[in-house]
């Protein structure tokens, strides 16, 4: 018998019991649909955390005011400002491996142009912030020294206020007023999309820091420049660690902290912290992937289970076959092929499934999917594994029953 007759009986073997074949594929059809839709979604999950790390910009921390202590309560980070901008100019100079610094302080206000107003986030900063956080401009132009040092009524603004302020005109040297504060627009940065807590980073404002202290929130008391955070970006190639430890003992220095006494600031490795948040993503997506391949093996398992009841029944077919000159070699190609067929049909069948579920995720739930044909030839390709590994055991005993033996059962 050659290969397409073994194919045609088969699958006509199959078709004489249509009901079972299919509640015999259900599991690989599960365990395929699974396999994809579970390995969609944490491949999704891994691809927002590298968007989020793209949009951040690569070797950043940043340094935070340490927490005030109230009736013996310590309060969360930022509650007490002692940052200063000499502080940001301190550690660009006295630490070798930090590439850029940028002082910044923020605030919520609400913005008016024209007969448009937008409550969004005003941040005073200087034009290195713009290189710490890889973010350049889409028009315009930076901040000049003069309007750093005198306080310039000029500001950036990203792409949500340029849309929600001017809508689809140019908002180049357009004005607008943050609180009392007429600015005028002189460029407009590029799309930034949002952050990993959700945020939009579009929706903000970056005015000249001491616009920000003198103007808008009316200066520091003692005209000392306080400033809320220290944007850092530490170079290429040099150790994060070395230079957040550098880095901590100039500030406990300038803080004048003891030997034995906590910090009174915070250092944040954004980096790290997006990159244990991929690495989560990473080992979800192998979890995901392992639980839905276990319902592979249970489907492998029907299939052998099924194999085994059809070789019982089918035995005096079996005989009559051999003893009409069908070969051992004939009967083993026979039942392998249908155990096959029952992989590779479901396999297509949960690839559908896969698909839909997948889309039905990532549109109901809102999570970020993505399925690729590497996850679907493997679910697929794994399906037919499946059917080979386990209907070679009914199919070998199949062919190794004996003519005279298969005729007389019953």
């Amino acid at each position: 018998m050659n290969f397409f007759a073994a194919l045609r009986s088969a699958w006509r073997s199959l078709a004489a019991n249509t009901l079972r074949s299919m509640l015999t594929m259900l599991g690989i059809i599960i365990g395929v649909a699974a396999v994809i839709t579970m390995v969609a979604v944490g491949r999704g999950a891994t691809e927002r955390v590298q968007a989020q790390m793209k949009g951040l910009g690569s070797n950043i921390m940043l340094v935070l005011p340490g927490g005030a202590t109230a009736a013996g309560v310590r309060q969360g980070a930022q509650t007490r400002s002692r940052l200063t901008e000499e502080d940001a100019t301190a550690i660009a100079l006295e630490v070798p491996e930090v590439q850029v610094v940028a002082p910044a302080s923020r605030t919520q206000v609400q913005v008016v142009a024209n007969n448009a107003n937008w409550s969004t986030a005003v941040q005073g900063t200087t034009n290195d912030f713009l290189e710490v956080r890889e973010w350049p401009l889409d028009a315009g132009r930076l901040f000049e020294d003069a309007e750093m040092q005198g306080s310039g009524k000029v500001a950036l603004i990203g792409r949500t206020v340029a849309q929600e302020l001017f809508g689809d005109a140019d908002p180049i040297d357009q004005v607008i007023r943050i609180r009392t504060v007429p600015v005028t627009v002189i460029g407009v940065l590029s799309h930034k999309g949002q952050n990993g807590n959700g945020q939009d980073q579009d929706d903000m404002i970056l005015v000249p820091i001491s616009t920000f202290r003198n103007r808008i929130t009316g200066g520091s008391p003692g005209n000392v420049k306080r400033v809320w955070m220290i944007n850092v970006k530490v170079r290429e190639g040099q150790s994060m660690q070395v230079a957040e430890e550098h880095i901590r003992e100039l500030m406990r220095q300038r803080f004048r902290v003891q030997d034995s006494a906590d910090d009174t600031f915070t250092i944040r490795n954004l980096t790290e912290v997006l990159e244990a948040q991929e690495e989560s993503s990473r080992i979800m997506t192998l979890l995901l992937a392992a639980v839905a391949g276990i319902s592979l093996l249970i489907g492998g398992i029907g299939i052998m289970n099924i194999m085994l009841v059809s070789v019982t029944e089918r035995t005096r077919e079996i005989g009559l076959r051999m003893a009409v000159g069908a070969r051992g070699r004939d009967i083993l190609t026979q039942f392998l092929i249908e155990a096959v067929t029952l992989s590779l049909v479901g396999g297509c069948i949960g690839v559908v499934l896969g698909g839909l579920s997948t889309w039905a995720v990532g549109h109901f739930a809102g999570w970020q999917v993505s399925m690729t044909l590497a996850s679907i030839g493997l679910a697929a390709g794994f399906s037919a594994i499946v059917g080979v590994f386990f209907g070679f055991y009914p199919a070998r005993r199949a062919s190794r029953l004996l003519p005279i033996q298969a005729l007389r059962y019953e």
